[in-house]
């Protein structure tokens, strides 16, 4: 299994994340792997004399690195502290470059197909920020890598039941046969979601549910998977209900350019998610298998 990439910027949040990484990472017997993109201040002058005093490039990365050192230090002793309840101790590695998020997630993760990217959420108005942000919605636009998100503080629980929001397309099968291969490192049940207005069901897309179902059962092999219809008009509504209410560990959802997810993060529909989720928010690119 290749190694969980997780990006920091030093945050509570971010430290938060990976500490919820490293838990992962001993179910799923692999390493984490911390990195930090940092900017190198370009010099420039005013009046003929230098406004800004300009960083070098490696005493830069020296900082970071170190930074990231202590960070590693840290997430190990508590890593130790808590290893007797666990039969595998994940390693830690720290990656330091210069440039922007996007860049060298993206780099790293060339360099290992098919990562797991962990990123820890700010406070308020989190997924906003997150979806929302120049850096970090090209994350999940060109990344091409699962990115599991996890809200400020969220402590690590077991994972037993995941849930998967759907609205039914065919190509949901591929990712969903993925998300199985990670729900068996935690031996979680798997919910199948999908939000639906029972008034405006028609006996077509009963059949097209139906169909779906069918091909869970033939395509899919995992045992623990069920099915939850969720009676509701608007999808966010409907999602966040579950997060709240439906003793959900992580949420699942995939993401497509102007689809599912563009449709649910837009406007009115952004805040009312962006508010009140309190769960892992779990994003994969659409198509992208095999994966676990």
């Amino acid at each position: 299994m290749k190694p969980i990439l997780v990006p920091t910027d030093f945050s509570d949040s971010a430290e938060n994340a990976a500490w919820y990484a490293l838990h992962i990472a001993r179910y799923m017997k692999t390493n984490i792997e911390l990195c930090h993109a940092f900017l190198v201040p370009a010099e420039y002058s005013m009046a003929g004399q230098a406004a800004f005093p300009a960083y070098d490039y490696s005493t830069l990365k020296a900082e970071t690195s170190a930074q990231l050192v202590d960070l590693a230090r840290k997430l190990d002793e508590k890593n130790h502290t808590a290893a007797s309840k666990y039969s595998f101790h994940p390693g830690i590695k720290c990656v330091s470059e210069a440039g922007v998020v996007p860049e060298i997630v993206g780099k790293l993760v060339e360099e290992n197909p098919k990562q797991l990217v962990v990123l820890g959420m700010s406070d308020i108005g989190a997924t906003a920020k997150f979806i929302l942000g120049s850096s970090s919605r090209n994350l999940i636009e060109k990344g091409g890598f699962p990115l599991l998100l996890i809200p400020s503080g969220f402590a690590f629980n077991e994972v037993r039941k995941i849930a998967f929001a759907t609205d039914l397309r065919a190509e949901d099968i591929k990712v969903l046969h993925s998300l199985a291969g990670f729900a068996r490192y935690f031996d979680a049940e798997i919910v199948v979601t999908h939000v639906s207005d029972e008034k405006r069901q028609s006996n077509k897309h009963l059949k097209r549910e139906d169909e779906f179902l069918s091909n869970i059962t033939s395509k899919v092999d995992y045992d623990k998977i069920f099915f939850r219809r969720i009676n509701n008009s608007r999808v966010s509504e409907g999602l966040d209900w579950l997060s709240s209410h439906g003793h959900i560990d992580i949420l699942v959802m995939i993401h497509r350019p102007l689809g599912f997810l563009d449709r649910l993060f837009k406007g009115s529909y952004t805040k009312n998610q962006a508010d009140h989720i309190n769960i892992p928010l779990l994003v994969f690119p659409e198509g992208l298998h095999p994966l676990f």
